[in-house]
């Protein structure tokens, strides 16, 4: 397990994805603003990939991330596209609505900086979120990334066009980062 100050990320078990499946993928509204394509149900038992982690897919590496007191399921976090070439990935999380504004999501976020940059020796981590997340905002420049454009009108969320910000982190600057 990765550990942080408030959560720690750990494998998948069994016994997360009904809870994520109910308290993430199933509320229509988080999973249109999470997910880059139209909500969809999920049929209980299928092998939906966010959810069920296929081990062997290179490009990316799914966490639970669960609180470090009780081992409570808090939401899940991935490191995706990972280009091995160019050394970079993206960040995402989702955290279970009764775990938001705790802090959780900077601490995800921080543990997947040292997940990328120190373990998997990556270059480069970037964010896209919406406009309008300011707690994914705020948890990214927390970690020390840094805004670098808006893709205007890029996100069709329940039926209307929302801007997305791009953030980005290199490794020189985390290292600064965390050293202050």
């Amino acid at each position: 397990m990765l550990i942080g100050g408030k959560v720690g990320l750990r494998a998948r078990h069994d016994d997360d994805i009904p809870v994520l499946r109910a308290e993430l993928y199933d509320d229509v509204v988080n999973s249109s603003r999470a997910e880059s394509g139209p909500w969809r149900p999920i049929t209980p038992g299928s092998k939906d990939p966010r959810l069920v982690v296929d081990d062997t897919r290179e490009g990316s590496v799914q966490f639970s991330v669960v609180e470090l007191d009780g081992d409570t399921l808090v939401g899940t976090a991935t490191l995706w596209g990972i280009d091995n070439h160019s050394r970079s990935a993206h960040i995402g999380l989702g955290l279970l609505p009764s775990c938001r504004g705790k802090g959780y999501g900077t601490d995800v976020v921080a543990v997947l900086c040292h997940y990328g940059f120190v373990v998997r020796g990556l270059h480069r981590l970037q964010i896209e979120t919406l406009s309008d997340n300011a707690a994914m905002l705020r948890s990214a420049e927390r970690n020390g990334f840094v805004r670098e454009g808006v893709l205007r009108s890029s996100a069709w969320v329940l039926g209307e066009f929302l801007d997305e910000v791009v953030l980005g982190l290199l490794v020189h600057d985390w290292k600064q980062h965390a050293r202050r």
